[in-house]
């Protein structure tokens, strides 16, 4: 890429990066978020796989998250994200920049967190906190001292986790934090079964094979009504699966079954992968 295709390329991604967080942008989003709640008020209510939209979140969670808020109200505006990259395309980087909520980013990669630092200082909301940044290779050891250290305790809002690895041994350890919400990666490949790749805290991925991570559909559900949460829904995709507590919102949040969710044409490719792997170690820890 030449010099000028590169100019070009980055003033386009800062502007259509601010254009996600203008003022139109979010009287556009308060408005749909006050929809969201009267619609709910009125026991109307919508479809959570057909709320879904991409402001700042990889796929379309930021709608969904929206959407799960609005059931909830926006009362613990304080996020945890585990795997978060540079925090800029992430799962709390709309609540952040939109709504004025403030927690804390935890990534193993030293660059891409200074490029989440440098935004949020060149681009801070108007009246919320900044969030806070913190590089270090997350474990079941360690998850609990980490959080805690960074002055997060108790209830909030949001927990996203997304290490490619052992994300399902972490939301099991983690106690420090109560969150209403919880957004985690399953491995779709592993499809029905009630399966999870034993715990390594040295894992890197793609470790020995690409497909050889993380916890199974129903393995993940399970965990989930262990610690008090039920399925409310997934990303299109089926991978990224979002928890709420069991004491919100049920009448207008109902639990799905996870079978619902693995339902893209494209998780028959992820299903047949698992051929790989079908006779390397498993375990089934509930």
């Amino acid at each position: 890429m030449n010099i000028f295709k590169h100019l070009v390329k980055k003033h386009f991604n800062i502007l259509r990066v601010r254009n996600r967080f203008n003022a139109a942008a979010q009287v556009a989003q308060r408005s749909l978020y006050l929809q969201h709640q009267e619609r709910i008020r009125n026991v109307v209510f919508s479809p959570l796989d057909q709320t879904g939209f991409r402001a700042f979140s990889q796929f379309e969670e930021d709608g969904l998250l929206l959407y799960i808020f609005a059931a909830i109200g926006m009362t613990h505006k304080t996020f945890v994200e585990i795997g978060s990259d540079d925090g800029i395309n992430s799962n709390s980087a709309n609540l952040a920049l939109n709504f004025g909520w403030h927690g804390l980013f935890i990534d193993g990669n030293a660059k891409a967190l200074e490029r989440g630092r440098y935004f949020y200082n060149k681009y801070p909301h108007p009246w919320g906190a900044k969030p806070k940044f913190l590089q270090a290779m997350v474990q079941r050891e360690n998850v609990n001292q980490l959080i805690a250290d960074a002055g997060i305790k108790g209830e909030i809002g949001l927990l996203s986790i997304d290490i490619d690895g052992y994300d399902y041994w972490v939301w099991d350890a983690l106690s420090v934090i109560q969150p209403q919400v919880v957004v985690i990666e399953t491995q779709v490949a592993f499809g029905e079964r009630d399966l999870v790749v034993p715990y390594d805290k040295n894992y890197i991925f793609p470790g020995k094979h690409p497909v050889y991570h993380g916890a199974s559909p129903y393995a993940m559900v399970k965990l989930g009504e262990k610690k008090g949460y039920r399925l409310v829904g997934a990303n299109d995709l089926g991978f990224n699966f979002i928890f709420v507590r069991n004491d919100l919102a049920q009448e207008a949040l109902p639990e799905v079954d996870f079978k619902t969710v693995l339902t893209h044409p494209n998780l028959k490719t992820a299903f047949r992968s698992f051929e790989e792997v079908k006779d390397w170690a498993f375990e089934q820890p509930l």
